[in-house]
């Protein structure tokens, strides 16, 4: 049974209970799993991040606020708000994810909160679904610094691991899949002081270290404070 609290921490009550289950439901763990609603509810987060930027800073040109909501609305960003929901206490993994931790895979978490709000826009529409939106990232919009979020992750991570000297971090390539003229590039971003070791992927090995780095920034915050 999906835990009451984790809908009273979202601030909304489904009409259809059952979206929500879907949401929750990774593919591993059977058929009616929640990357359709993955697919609204990033259409539905980038919308309304960018209503929100929008209203909130009318000086900042376009290619800013651009930068900035990708800051928020990245993997590392959204499996952050997902651990501050406990989302991994109630989403649904096949019997091989759940033993390899996927309970708590970043790239996981960022899917399911997707999902749950793409599961509000189908149950309520869109003024229901900017809500809970807007409550779960209550935190993030107030707290706002274009400056600092229109950095890219590398660079955003590596100073924030300076401010507290602590060594900046080694990316390294783990895997490199496809034809040549499509390929997907996996680096893991190791940052040993704090015990962490973050993947990404991408279609060249820059873009996939700046996936890496978001990861590792959102797990640095949370366990370094």
């Amino acid at each position: 049974m999906l835990s009451t609290t984790l809908r009273d921490r979202l601030g909304y009550a489904f009409r259809r209970p059952e979206l929500l289950a879907q949401a929750l439901t990774h593919r591993s763990c059977g058929a009616n799993h929640n990357e359709r609603l993955e697919f609204v509810g990033d259409a539905v987060l980038n919308c309304v991040v960018a209503a929100a930027l929008f209203e909130r800073f009318p000086a900042i040109p376009e290619g800013e606020l651009s930068r900035v909501r990708a800051s928020l609305v990245n993997r590392g960003t959204l499996a952050r708000l997902a651990r501050g929901l406990s989302l991994s206490d109630d989403v649904r993994l096949g019997e091989g994810e759940l033993k390899s931790g996927g309970a708590d895979r970043p790239s996981i978490l960022a899917d399911a909160l997707e999902a749950v709000f793409g599961a509000v826009f189908v149950d309520a529409g869109y003024d229901a679904a900017r809500a809970v939106v807007e409550h779960v990232y209550a935190g993030e919009l107030a707290d706002i610094d274009p400056a600092a979020l229109g950095k890219d992750p590398k660079t955003r991570l590596q100073e924030w691991l300076q401010a507290r000297k602590i060594a900046v971090p080694d990316y390294a390539v783990t895997l490199v899949a496809g034809e040549a003229h499509a390929q997907t590039f996996t680096v893991e971003c190791r940052i040993p002081t704090l015990a962490i070791a973050a993947t990404g992927s991408g279609t060249n090995r820059r873009a996939a270290e700046q996936d890496a780095a978001a990861e590792a920034y959102a797990l640095a915050v949370a366990r370094g404070g």
